[in-house]
């Protein structure tokens, strides 16, 4: 998922909010750096997410780029990584990653509690640079939303 500073060509599945950051999907196989390398060729960043209304956003814009594809993914880079020099830590949403900069913007160093759903949490380190991505589940969860959340 990156985050763009502009809106891409029309082909590709985007969300843009009404304050005009947008954020986009592209489906490869792929690792961190190489998602990171290809939001940069985009002239974006991988997203971050600063709270709900742009969790919302970027869970419909991916449930729909997956609901297109086949077999459809549930993983998704986004710019969530914990440097090798951060512990784990239980206690914050984010469990100490923290969000890369995106498009030219300081990314959010505290985000809300709602942000803090994780699949699996993560391994307890204080010593291996790590990545999170966003995984959406195969089933609707009971509200009717997908089920999200993230994983190392």
């Amino acid at each position: 998922a990156c985050a763009l500073g502009r809106p891409p060509p029309p082909r590709a599945a985007v969300r843009c909010q009404a304050a005009g950051a947008c954020f986009s999907a592209h489906l490869a196989n792929g690792s961190y750096a190489e998602a990171r390398s290809a939001c940069g060729r985009r002239g974006g960043g991988l997203a971050w997410l600063s709270g709900e209304p742009e969790l919302r956003l970027v869970l419909g814009l991916l449930a729909e780029a997956a609901e297109a594809a086949e077999p459809a993914p549930s993983l998704f880079w986004v710019g969530l990584k914990r440097n090798a020099t951060a512990c784990t830590d239980a206690g914050h949403p984010l469990r100490g990653f923290s969000w890369e900069g995106a498009g030219g913007g300081a990314a959010p160093r505290e985000v809300p509690a709602a942000l803090g759903h994780w699949v699996k949490e993560p391994v307890r380190s204080c010593l291996t640079a790590r990545c999170a991505g966003l995984h959406l589940a195969a089933a609707a969860a009971p509200d009717g939303g997908r089920s999200w959340g993230w994983k190392e």
